[in-house]
């Protein structure tokens, strides 16, 4: 009895320094002029068993509750972005540019790393059999393409930045880990098929992850569903964050019980519902007012522990390659989708350099294919390289994006504009 109470002791004191820990190392990160996530991952590295050794080895072998509380929360919430009123305002441009930078970014990683891992061989560190070489590379891929529009955010605020640059850099952010997941969905499907023993026909490669996609939507829709039919006349906000915890859960628990992708699922009831109810705000202010940062400290200081530095050491060649294929994409992908839509000369110019951040869902996903064991042999090493990757592009995200909005003569635009409509008003009274 005493033993189990110290276990529970324990437990608690673990959660408790993970999250002063992190509040702390967010607000470090901050102070340092760089995104909390920053803070947040470099701290669960410096506490993980094999450095400070504070976290215990138990709890990062045992952290797939918590990654998948705090995934049903960060997924909810994009799929509460994808407000249709809210895309068709963005405008042409803005959507095809999406649409090319996130595909085109995908492409490249894919392709470059199918083709350049195997010239590497041992010279890359990593044991690597053939057959798993076209998984890593898909899902390698489909976690490159999207995009943290929190560093760009942060630095518009900064500056007082307005214009079609920063504007076009956050609408692409605005559902771009949309995209990122959908790219997700069908590539761990498409992998799952040839590493499952399924032979790898027809069935495994179109009609299967088809049927899986289309099933984790439908169940995403009925959650939807009965969330907004429960919750139809309730005005309590205790209430409607049990409504809301209950029908994410019981979501992802269904989708994970019948095989199905359970964020996509958890994502399209966000979608349904912000689309579908009177009041969406109802229905996800009270997530953002109570668990939104709890959930990202939580989450990214975990995910930081799972970090091995002997495999990201080893994976270093790796992730060099991984960013330089993941920049030439989201170039050469907006600036078509830029050309083709007719975009402005700076929006085309400018606008890719805003997009270089990567971080919040892509740790998710990547920590998922950590928990599968059909990927135990790539898994870690994916894990290793969109951390690395993530801690990279957090850092040099927010000077490519301060370099885009100045070289577009957007800094101090916001503030422009107010000191002319406060002038305009007095002009006019």
């Amino acid at each position: 009895m005493f033993r189990d109470l110290s276990m529970h002791f324990n437990a608690i004191f673990t959660f408790g320094v993970i999250l002063i820990s992190g509040y702390l190392a967010g607000r470090a990160a901050n102070f340092l002029k760089l995104p909390k996530v920053t803070g947040y991952i470099a701290i669960g590295i410096l506490l993980e068993p094999s450095l400070l050794g504070i976290l215990p080895a138990k709890l990062i072998d045992h952290s797939t509750v918590l990654s998948n509380f705090a995934l049903c929360i960060i997924t909810y919430a994009i799929g509460g972005s994808l407000k249709v009123k809210k895309i068709k305002e963005l405008g042409s441009s803005i959507v095809a540019m999406t649409l090319f930078e996130s595909f085109m970014t995908f492409i490249a990683i894919a392709a470059g790393l199918y083709l350049i891992l195997p010239l590497l061989g041992a010279h890359a560190g990593l044991d690597i059999k053939p057959h798993y070489v076209l998984p890593l590379a898909l899902l390698a891929g489909s976690l490159g393409s999207p995009t943290d529009p929190t560093p760009t955010l942060a630095v518009k605020e900064e500056y007082k930045a307005d214009g079609p640059v920063t504007t076009t850099i956050l609408g692409i952010g605005a559902f771009d880990d949309a995209l990122g997941i959908i790219n997700f969905s069908v590539a761990i499907a498409v992998c799952s098929s040839l590493l499952g023993g399924t032979g790898g026909g027809v069935n495994a490669m179109l009609i299967q992850p088809v049927l899986t996609i289309v099933l984790s939507i439908l169940t995403g829709v009925v959650f939807a569903l009965f969330l907004l039919f429960s919750a139809r006349k309730v005005e309590d906000k205790g209430v409607i964050v049990v409504l809301i915890m209950g029908a994410l859960f019981a979501c992802f628990g269904t989708a994970e019980l019948f095989s199905l992708d359970e964020l996509l699922a958890t994502m399209t009831l966000g979608c349904v519902v912000v689309n579908f109810s009177r009041d969406s705000e109802k229905f996800f202010m009270s997530v953002r007012e109570y668990f939104e940062e709890m959930v990202f400290v939580v989450f990214f200081v975990v995910a930081g522990a799972n970090l091995e530095l002997a495999i990201l050491q080893q994976s270093l060649i790796v992730i060099l390659i991984f960013v330089v294929l993941r920049i030439a994409g989201k170039f050469a992908g907006s600036y078509t989708g830029a050309l083709l839509s007719g975009a402005g000369n700076n929006v085309r110019k400018f606008t890719a350099f805003g997009l270089i951040p990567q971080g919040g869902v892509v740790v998710g996903l990547a920590l998922v294919v950590n928990q599968d064991k059909v990927f135990s042999d790539i898994s870690v090493i994916l894990l290793n390289l969109i951390l690395g990757t993530t801690v990279l592009f957090e850092f040099i995200g927010p000077l490519f994006t301060e370099m885009a909005l100045k070289r577009s003569k957007e800094v101090g635009a916001g503030a422009r504009g107010y000191e002319a409509r406060q002038g305009k008003g007095q002009s006019t009274g």
